[in-house]
């Protein structure tokens, strides 16, 4: 048997490839934003949100049926706090997307790394360094800086989005926590919750017109629907993929791109004008999160 020594192309190649698929899923997640921002002109953002976990469970329950994944429903018990936390964020960043530019709603809701160093107090029992709460007051004060117009006008787009990435950091500490399930049964899992709890959201804060008046609405809007439940299932397979095969830190600063895919979209399909304060506000929250992510982990006391 003769070895044969990968050259140096290929293992290039193997390298690059996770931080590749993870640009890739930052794009889907772009999109998904951009069908969200405009879908909103059709229906409200329950509807939207109802749309993208349907689509969700559709897909990964055929995955796990062609992969002979068992599917899991009671326990452990950690599947349910990334679902239930997962399914928060579902809501308000839906409702972010519907009130707020794209690129603002997706520079917010990923600021989760930020509370992820704040919650390894409760969780690990590990007291925040001083530098972990230097960078939480500068991102809040980028989101002031940011948002400033839309505090000032009541848009609570930004408060949802700021909790939407809260309670996506709490769904992926559950997530990290989960071992041995496949990934087509955690989001069917997942995406099976998140359709209960919207019922449950629509029964009780009901739209603005009756939900099922809204799914006959005219074209394009049932294609937006359809754009945001593969656009984010997309991105969420391709994230996966990339997770498992990169380093982590690499892969979540890539995922950031999403930002700057959204700001092109957001001038070249809604004309908005970027402005100082907003590319300020931007560096603010990201440069504290890119930081989180890349830095050592503190040592074991």
């Amino acid at each position: 048997i003769i070895a044969v020594k990968p050259d140096a192309t290929m293992v290039a190649e193997g390298f690059m490839r996770p931080y590749i698929l993870m640009l890739w899923g930052a794009f889907a997640f772009a999109c998904m934003g951009a069908f969200t921002h405009a879908a909103k002109d059709y229906c409200d953002w329950q509807v939207i949100a109802f749309a993208r976990s349907g689509v969700a469970l559709l897909i990964a329950g055929l995955l796990a049926f062609r992969d002979k994944s068992p599917l899991v429903f009671l326990r452990p018990w950690t599947i349910w706090v990334r679902s239930i936390a997962g399914s928060m964020s579902i809501m308000c960043n839906f409702y972010a997307l519907s009130r707020l530019p794209i690129a603002d709603a997706l520079t917010l809701t990923n600021m989760f790394p930020i509370w992820i160093a704040v919650l390894s107090w409760p969780v690990l029992g590990r007291f925040p360094e001083r530098e972990v709460w230097l960078s939480v007051l500068l991102a809040m004060t980028g989101v002031f800086v940011m948002q400033q117009p839309y505090l000032a006008s009541g848009n609570l787009g930004t408060l949802a989005a700021v909790s939407g990435s809260f309670t996506s950091a709490v769904a992926l500490i559950g997530l990290h926590r989960l071992k041995g399930i496949a990934a087509n049964a955690i989001v069917f899992h997942f995406s099976a919750v998140s359709i209960v709890i919207l019922t449950f959201v629509l029964v009780v804060f009901p739209a603005t017109e009756h939900s099922l008046e809204q799914l006959r609405m005219p074209w394009p809007g049932p294609g937006l629907l359809l754009g945001v439940g593969l656009a984010a299932t997309a991105g969420q397979l391709l994230l996966t993929r990339a997770f498992s095969g990169g380093a982590p830190a690499r892969v979540s600063v890539i995922g950031l791109t999403q930002i700057g895919f959204a700001m092109v979209f957001d001038v070249l399909l809604w004309g908005r004008a970027v402005t100082l304060h907003s590319l300020i506000g931007i560096l603010m929250i990201v440069g504290p999160s890119i930081w989180l992510m890349t830095r050592p982990a503190p040592e074991a006391p």
